[in-house]
């Protein structure tokens, strides 16, 4: 938890050696809230953090592509699992 910019909610999603943090703060300056997406890894001898910061201007760009890469992974890989 930042003690600059706290949490106003947060949703954890945990997949194998990686876990997800989907947190929401508020800016310093104006209180908007943005969004922070951090990927932890973990293997037997360290961990690594990889972060995404997400501002309201752009959420529906960001959620419109994700939403348009998963449809696409998951019809491409229905048809590979087919073929193969």
């Amino acid at each position: 938890m930042d003690k600059y910019n706290p949490e106003v909610f947060t949703k954890i999603v945990k997949a194998g050696r990686r876990t997800y943090f989907f947190d929401v703060r508020p800016t310093k300056n104006t209180s908007e809230l943005y969004i922070t997406i951090t990927e932890k890894k973990r293997n037997e001898e360290t961990s690594e953090k990889f972060k995404i910061f997400l501002y309201k201007e752009d959420f529906e760009k960001f959620l419109s592509a994700l939403q348009e890469s998963i449809e696409f992974a998951k019809k491409n890989n229905s048809e590979q699992s087919r073929s193969s």
